[in-house]
């Protein structure tokens, strides 16, 4: 019976990371520079609602 090789377990296990945070951060710049959409409003803070004072 073989051996498993988990060195190239490890690597494609690091690859993938290293693709996904890629993709990732090609999302995060295009969604900042407008072209997200929908997306880009989410990261403005939403604005607490204005109930009467209580004094």
């Amino acid at each position: 019976m073989a051996t498993p090789n988990y060195g190239y377990e490890k690597r494609q296990k690091e690859l993938a990371k290293k693709k996904k945070k890629e993709e990732k951060l090609k999302e995060k710049a295009q969604r900042k520079a407008g072209e997200g959409g929908p997306e880009g409003q989410e990261d403005q803070p939403d604005q607490p609602a204005q109930d009467t004072p209580a004094s």
